[in-house]
């Protein structure tokens, strides 16, 4: 029997950008976002074979190699060929990974891959990391094995689930979860729309573009980057005091600034159908991730959503239902542990535990 792990995407309110180390070592980072019932899989099994094979199914790519230290990290498989790299996993197992949301949609697809891949790994080699060395591991494997110039946030949302602040500061990073009470979460839930708007993109090319501006002092970008990060620190207020529809306003100004961090963030579609949603009752919104394509996020009064969501069909959009996940990356089965009489691992809410991989 296999080995089966799940991690959560995300969706981030505020704060975007201020997670890339080229500003957070200097000025402090600080994001708001919550994790969302999409998925990453990781599926680790005994093959029986003298090869290691790395299955993908939203890429259909498929590898076969008898020697695991001859590992080449490229392609589409580059980042499970640098975590099996660096778990030391042997020949003979197969390792099947599946994403419920496509890749390079702006729900932080890569990093839940990652957090995904370093738990199941882990727990296959009997490893136990608490929730925050999940994440750093995750992160470094994308961040300094494979020179991705992205943020951490990702990382975090997945690894911890929930919604939460996430703080970022030269050799630390703090996950504070924003304990709301039942009602306004579900009251949260119910006002935002997440559409699909048919395109993927690389968020890398706009990251770097971001980081390089931030590294040489550009005074647009660093301003937008402040501006986002304050108005991040307004979004946590208005969540604790339960006025959503400020925390939809809110939306739209960080929208605002975050357009002038990069020139590729945004494109004439995306600023027709932002435009179409306002008028027809959002109250704020943004594109998910760093931008020019992918997902768009809304925050709409319930008695408005019907019209929204036509008009935006209309347009070719779909809509994604999703919920806030608040369980995070965690172990689903684990065959050595049931075939040993122990119990299943269920992960409940608290934050910063070991997470129960062996």
């Amino acid at each position: 029997m296999p080995l089966i792990a799940r991690a959560p995407m995300r969706i981030s309110f505020g704060g975007g950008g201020t997670d890339l180390e080229a500003y957070y070592a200097k000025y402090g980072g600080l994001v708001v976002s919550a994790a969302i019932d999409k998925y990453f899989y990781t599926v680790i099994s005994e093959s029986g074979s003298q090869s290691l094979q790395l299955i993908s199914a939203n890429y259909g790519t498929f590898h076969s190699q008898e020697r695991v230290q001859d590992l080449v990290w490229d392609g589409n498989l580059a980042l499970p060929k640098a975590a099996v790299d660096h778990f030391g996993l042997p020949a003979g197992h197969d390792v099947f990974m599946a994403s419920e949301i496509p890749p390079g949609t702006g729900l932080g697809s890569s990093s839940a891959a990652a957090v995904c891949l370093s738990l199941a790994l882990a727990a296959k080699r009997g490893m136990q990391l608490s929730r925050q060395a999940l994440a750093e591991l995750a992160s470094r494997l994308e961040i300094e094995r494979l020179g991705m110039p992205i943020g951490k946030q990702d990382q975090y949302a997945s690894a911890f689930g929930g919604i939460n602040v996430i703080s970022f500061s030269e050799g630390q990073t703090t996950v504070e979860p924003l304990n709301l009470p039942y009602e306004r979460v579900k009251e949260l839930e119910q006002g935002l729309m997440l559409f699909f708007m048919g395109s993927s993109r690389s968020s890398s090319t706009i990251l770097r573009q971001q980081r390089e501006s931030t590294t040489r002092g550009d005074r647009v970008v660093l301003d937008s980057l402040h501006a986002i990060k304050e108005m991040a620190v307004q979004m946590r207020a208005e969540l604790e005091r339960g006025n959503l529809s400020a925390m939809g306003a809110l939306l739209d100004l960080a929208w605002q600034q975050k357009k002038r961090l990069a020139s590729t963030v945004t494109n004439e579609s995306i600023d027709r159908w932002y435009q179409l949603a306002k008028e027809t009752g959002a109250l704020g919104g943004k594109v998910t991730g760093a931008g020019g394509g992918g997902f768009l996020l809304l925050y709409c009064p319930v008695e408005r959503q019907g019209e929204l969501a036509s008009r935006l069909r209309a347009e070719g959009l779909y809509q994604i239902r999703f919920q806030f996940d608040f369980l995070g990356a965690h172990i689903l089965l684990n065959s050595e542990e049931m075939a040993a009489g122990s119990d299943q691992w269920i992960l409940d809410r608290t934050r910063g535990e070991d997470l129960p991989t062996r």
